[in-house]
């Protein structure tokens, strides 16, 4: 029994150590007048804990916290502090302009530990913001802004009804986004602006219905980027400009290299212009967006599933697709760009009477391109005298090997004023149920090295091979019904 009596005892010490540690490092706004019942302005009172605060948490306990001016955090000033929302029960309302936070670091090295001054380390390091709710209430609100920081963390964070909800700008390193719902943005739900970031991911996050974006870069330098595990989508207006739900835009300036687009689902309602991905170059030099991987992802419902302009070394591997209004892959102005083992697919569960879901691929001005192993069902791009489910238009050093090109409206591949060019392998077919196709293979133009080979060919209404080409070599070829080669030079 004395025993006992003294392990109770050092268990009620401990305790008390240890909730008065805790308490120690961690300031609840309510203590510093913070009412948190929606109509209290409570920018002072949460102005007043963070200056109270050293080297701990802000939480905020179950409640709505209306804020007018947003909350600057200057870590250089207040130390490492952390924002959390006590399970998720919080809700700041931002009814003023600008963002709800903002995060202040000075960090303007890199991530080698050499350009790490003690101050990042000691007062600045790794601000962690979770388990929060930020409420837009006014047009100009934004969720939180973040520059100058080293190893920022968002978790478990819900912002939506805002302008933009995560808005990098300046210089930061070593970001991570996890587990967050970013949804309803008048504006864009993750916006790096010309700011300079290595090391960043995003996962496991939700990113929805947000009208200019769903993740944006613009004119800024990125390396080392990954866009993992999420569901990203709905984010564009039909009535409103120009988006897409991952849009990176170099097209003024800056690069954007070394990077992933994994495991997401990624998918939209049709927009003029939109895009699920877009990568957007420097027309005059292709180098600035490259080296990334598009890999494993659902990708639909949209006018372009995948836009490449002016892109170098780019891989888009193992990805599904179905309805791309206009096309489901477009490469313009790239080189070195893979596509293998895609399936670009016509389900007839998603398709409705009447709706027009044009597909395909299209490679145009482009060099050094590889589509390889690829099922493409169903593609209608073109009229009644070009198109193709692959059109490929003066371009060189492509290839096109392995892949089944199923039930086309106009042509299988069509090949125009292009170099270099091999289709080898390949199986072309239609159902004959409902023949439509002109010809399974039909060149044009200046067509010098191009090689038709070992491929297994429906009969179109043209031949399976309409050859009006120039320099095209076409040989050992399998023709399926009638087919056989037509040409007109």
């Amino acid at each position: 029994m004395l025993v006992f009596s003294k392990i109770f005892r050092f268990g009620l010490i401990y305790s008390l150590i240890f909730s008065i540690s805790n308490f120690s490092y961690a300031e609840n706004v309510k203590n510093f007048g913070a009412k948190g019942d929606g109509k209290t302005d409570d920018t002072y009172a949460i102005n007043k804990a963070i200056l109270g605060c050293r080297d701990g948490i802000i939480e905020f306990p179950r409640g709505n916290y209306r804020i007018t001016q947003t909350i600057s955090i200057d870590l250089s000033k207040n130390g490492v502090l952390g924002i959390s929302g006590k399970g998720g029960s919080a809700s700041i309302i931002m009814a003023g302009e600008g963002p709800a936070f903002c995060f202040i670091g000075s960090h303007v090295g890199s991530a080698l530990p050499s350009s790490v001054k003690p101050v990042t380390w000691e007062r600045e390091r790794m601000p962690l913001i979770d388990a929060l709710e930020i409420v837009g209430a006014n047009p100009k609100a934004d969720g939180i802004e973040i520059r100058n920081a080293l190893m920022p963390v968002f978790r478990a964070l819900l912002i939506r009804d805002v302008r933009n909800g995560l808005h990098f700008t300046s210089r930061n390193r070593n970001v991570l986004i996890n587990a967050c719902h970013i949804y309803n943005a008048s504006g864009i739900g993750i916006y790096l602006d010309n700011v300079n970031i290595h090391q960043m991911i995003i996962s496991n996050s939700h990113i929805s219905y947000c009208k200019k974006g769903g993740i944006k870069v613009m004119n800024s330098e990125i390396r080392n980027f990954e866009i993992t595990g999420n569901d990203i989508e709905y984010n564009c207006d039909p009535a409103g400009p120009i988006s897409a739900d991952i849009w990176i835009d170099c097209a003024q300036g800056g690069s954007v290299r070394e990077g992933a687009i994994s495991g997401n689902t990624i998918q939209a309602i049709p927009s003029p212009g939109g895009a699920n991905i877009r990568f957007s170059g420097l027309p005059a030099n292709s180098n600035k967006i490259g080296l990334w991987s598009i890999t494993g992802n659902h990708i639909s419902n949209q006018e372009t599933n995948i836009e490449l302009d002016h892109c170098r070394g780019v891989n888009v591997t193992g990805n599904t697709f179905i309805r791309g209004y206009d096309r489901h892959l477009i490469i313009n102005g790239s080189r070195n760009i893979t596509v293998s083992d895609n399936v670009f697919d016509h389900n007839d569960d998603y398709f409705t009477p009447g709706l027009v879901s044009l597909g395909g691929i299209s490679v145009n001005k482009s060099q050094g391109i590889i589509l390889n192993d690829n099922i493409i069902d169903g593609a209608e791009y073109g009229n009644e005298k070009k198109g193709g489910a692959v059109v490929i238009t003066d371009s060189r050093e492509v290839s096109i090997s392995g892949c089944h090109i199923q039930n086309p409206k106009i042509n299988g591949v069509q090949i125009d004023n292009s170099a270099n060019v091999q289709v080898v392998n390949c199986i072309i077919s239609e159902e004959t149920s409902n023949p439509r196709m002109l010809a399974g293979i039909a060149l044009n133009g200046s067509c010098a090295g191009a090689l038709i080979r070992n491929n297994n060919l429906s009969a179109g209404k043209n031949g399976s091979i309409a050859n009006n080409a120039t320099g095209a070599i076409i040989e050992a070829n399998i023709f399926t019904g009638r087919g056989g080669v037509s040409e007109k030079n």
